[in-house]
């Protein structure tokens, strides 16, 4: 942060003097412009880049609670999808878009388990998207999930990770099944908690 400052102090003063509107010349030859000038131009150059930060992440910014009627349409916007466990049953649930269906598992009391809590580094919540339509949607794995992947117990052709599944409108309808079995290589009886 000091770093940054002492950087924008620098540029501010570079640009003064290219500018020509520095006002006294010292003994030693050095161009110096009044302080109270300075402090007015850096802080109309601070209001600037908040403002910049506000725009970009305007759900931080006043103005954006103010239009939360035509915004918050987005940010709540969900997807339908259905969990069918080991034994059949279905649970229909409502997914925010942006997170993944590990998440949405253990916001809804499904038993997905996540063992690693989405790191990529089990197989644990392995789920099998049951229509190759919406499983041809789905970006395609990276090295690191197949890898997880090929340790999963009853593997598809449509298996993927459920930490690595986001969810986006396109998947509006997905139905995901769990398999009746995983590979846990924690201890037994280990049960992860989701942060």
């Amino acid at each position: 942060m000091l770093m940054s400052k002492l950087s924008r102090v620098g540029l501010l003063l570079f640009k003064e003097l290219s500018r020509g509107k520095s006002r006294a010349i010292t003994g030693a030859g050095y161009t110096q412009t009044p302080f109270s000038q300075y402090l007015q131009t850096l802080q109309s150059e601070t209001k600037v880049s908040k403002g910049a930060i506000f725009q970009k992440y305007h759900h931080f910014s006043s103005a954006a609670t103010k239009d939360s009627s035509e915004e918050g349409s987005e940010e709540k916007q969900t997807i339908s999808v259905t969990f069918v466990d080991k034994d059949g049953e279905e649970k229909h649930i409502k997914v925010p878009i942006g997170n993944s269906m590990l998440e949405a598992a253990h916001e809804n009391d499904i038993e997905l388990e996540g063992a690693c809590e989405g790191s990529l580094a089990c197989s644990t919540c392995h789920v099998i998207v049951m229509d190759v339509e919406y499983y041809n949607k789905l970006e395609d794995p990276t090295d690191e999930e197949n890898d997880m992947l090929d340790l999963a117990f009853g593997l598809t052709e449509t298996s993927r990770l459920g930490c690595q599944v986001i969810a986006t409108p396109e998947l509006d309808g997905v139905r995901l099944a769990i398999p009746a079995h995983t590979r846990n290589f924690a201890v037994d009886g280990y049960v992860p908690k989701p942060h």
